[in-house]
């Protein structure tokens, strides 16, 4: 017997249990309502716009709602100046408010990343503007433009320009004007973004550069300008995609005007479909606006090289 117990087999080894799907799945499944709810919200009004830009569909005129094809993007591209007047505009008002912001938002940024007395109170006064809304940042400057009680009115006071005179109201200086007007809000999100980059450049790079006899010119151009390139193309391509699609200050603050001197793409699809109720025309325009905004966006990052090794 005692051998018997001996020669026993040993107890068979406990099975090890299948890992179960569900813990890999739980993240999945947690995030899912929140990922729905933002599909629903972008994918629907997205899709809606592509169908309508296919349709004639204005409420006010019901009997000519139907099918319409590609006559809306004819009408766009063969018989609507009006389109390409706003593009031209929408254009150069990218160009000029991207690249004005970009140097100034720079040039801050470097100023007060310096160590001086005041800094805190400083960078306060730089970033306050990001925070007001832009029909708030048009009120203000349509006070300021005022012709009665704004900043004319005191020049006229003081010799500089005649009384009752509105920067607004001129085709000649209501380009420069809501130039302006956009910079103050504008220029602290660059500045933001870009100081947030120059934090975290070394600053042993630039002990080295000294030591070596670099100047300041070059260790700007060497250090801090590669370093920064990441942050100054993502920058300066969300800041044009935003001022592209820029309603509610030249809304508020030109209203399109004077005779559609400020008019651009988005303004013009605004009023194509809340005055015109033209909803139909309004979505291809739309349209035309994503595909232009999606080709020039691809062809920028691709330009850039948005992620590469610096040379």
């Amino acid at each position: 017997m005692a051998q018997a117990a001996a020669v026993a087999e040993p107890p068979a080894p406990p099975r090890r249990r299948r890992a179960s799907a569900t813990p890999r799945r739980l993240p999945y499944l947690l995030i899912a309502p929140a990922a729905l709810l933002m599909l629903g919200f972008i994918a629907y009004p997205v899709l809606s716009v592509f169908y309508y830009s296919l349709q004639n569909y204005n409420p006010t005129k019901p009997w000519r709602n139907g099918f319409a094809g590609f006559g809306n993007f004819t009408q766009i591209f063969a018989h609507d100046p009006q389109f390409w007047d706003t593009l031209t505009f929408s254009a150069k008002w990218v160009v000029v408010e991207v690249g004005l912001q970009l140097l100034l938002g720079l040039a801050l940024a470097l100023i007060v990343n310096q160590t001086f007395v005041g800094r805190a109170l400083g960078r306060a006064l730089v970033f306050s503007p990001w925070a007001v809304s832009g029909v708030l940042t048009s009120a203000i400057w349509v006070l300021l433009y005022n012709s009665q009680t704004g900043i004319t009115r005191y020049l006229a006071d003081a010799g500089l320009g005649s009384y009752g005179t509105s920067w607004l109201s001129d085709t000649s200086t209501v380009f420069p004007a809501a130039v302006v007007a956009d910079l103050w809000r504008g220029v602290p999100f660059f500045a933001i973004l870009i100081l947030a980059d120059l934090q975290s450049v070394s600053k042993d790079l630039y002990e080295a550069a000294e030591v070596d006899g670099a100047s300041r010119i070059k260790q700007f151009w060497h250090i801090t300008l590669p370093h920064l390139k990441d942050a100054i193309v993502l920058s300066t391509l969300l800041r044009a995609v935003w001022e592209f699609n820029n309603v509610d200050l030249l809304y508020t603050l030109t209203g399109g005007g004077p005779a559609g001197e400020t008019t651009t793409l988005p303004l013009y699809i605004a009023n194509t479909s809340v005055d015109a109720h033209n909803f139909g025309y309004a979505s291809a325009l739309t349209t035309v606006a994503f595909v232009i905004l999606l080709f020039c966006s691809i062809v920028y990052l691709r330009l850039s090289k948005f992620g590469g090794e610096s040379k």
